[in-house]
């Protein structure tokens, strides 16, 4: 039996390196399209969908993802902020929607198109570009953000990754795949290492909160002790500053 762990969110407002100030920009270019609807594909726990709403009073939105964790936490959100009646968070497979949509959200869902996680293949980022730019309206907006190459992968980087040097693009290569699926950037981007610092540290603290919680004898702590310092490893001994993540604000032509 594996250890339990404590959902991201009590650590994390962002299932991604993703700071507030960076957070309002995305959130702002999804708003400024004043859409009617709003689709967030892989939502988590649908913290930018729900901003969006927020921010565009006469908007309806859905949010799909597979963590039943992440969408009940969603729901609370929702409801906490008055949102549950514009709003439909489900547990769900993107592949199964339909397009005629205003806006799209999709952050780290490209996978969602490709092959299993488990077969370590390159990231799919046209067959998912394709996809999204068949679910939005013309002259509708789509934030897509994914993991990019921000330098030349090393072995020590790609080792705790999926052991291959063409996983993923740079993010010039990502925002012309961008423009082949039928897209214009408005804007391309991507996550610093302060917001990478923030993320990794927010997603193992439920490893520290483990070890906090239980006496150093148990029978599971030296398991979760050997899975903080691999994570620890693998982040500053490996991707760290390599691995990125790109945002692209895109407009469907």
């Amino acid at each position: 039996m594996s250890p339990s762990f404590a959902p991201p969110h009590l650590d994390l407002t962002f299932m991604a390196p993703l700071s507030e100030e960076r957070a309002a920009r995305l959130v702002r270019f999804v708003a400024d399209g004043r859409p009617g609807t709003v689709l967030d594909i892989g939502c988590g726990w649908a913290a930018l969908l729900l901003r969006v709403l927020t921010a565009v009073p006469e908007a309806i939105g859905e949010g799909v993802d597979l963590d039943e964790v992440a969408i009940a936490h969603g729901r609370e959100l929702a409801d906490a902020a008055g949102l549950t009646d514009r709003v439909d968070l489900r547990v769900d497979d993107a592949r199964d929607l339909a397009g005629g949509w205003d806006a799209l959200i999709c952050i780290g869902a490209s996978q969602v198109w490709g092959a299993p996680v488990e077969d370590a293949q390159p990231l799919p980022y046209s067959a998912a570009l394709t996809a999204l730019r068949g679910l939005v309206n013309r002259g509708g907006r789509l934030l897509y953000g994914d993991g990019i190459w921000s330098r030349p992968p090393t072995p020590e980087a790609v080792a705790p990754l999926a052991g291959r040097d063409d996983e993923f693009l740079s993010l010039g290569e990502v925002a012309a795949l961008a423009v082949e699926a039928g897209f214009a950037p408005i804007g391309v981007h991507e996550a610093s290492i302060d917001e990478w610092d923030v993320f990794e540290g927010g997603y193992a603290a439920a490893y520290a909160r483990w070890l906090a919680a239980h006496e150093p004898d148990d029978p599971e702590a030296a398991e979760v002790r050997a899975i903080a310092e691999g994570q620890r490893a693998a982040y500053f001994g490996g991707y760290r500053g390599i691995l990125g993540l790109g945002y692209l604000e895109l407009l469907a032509v």
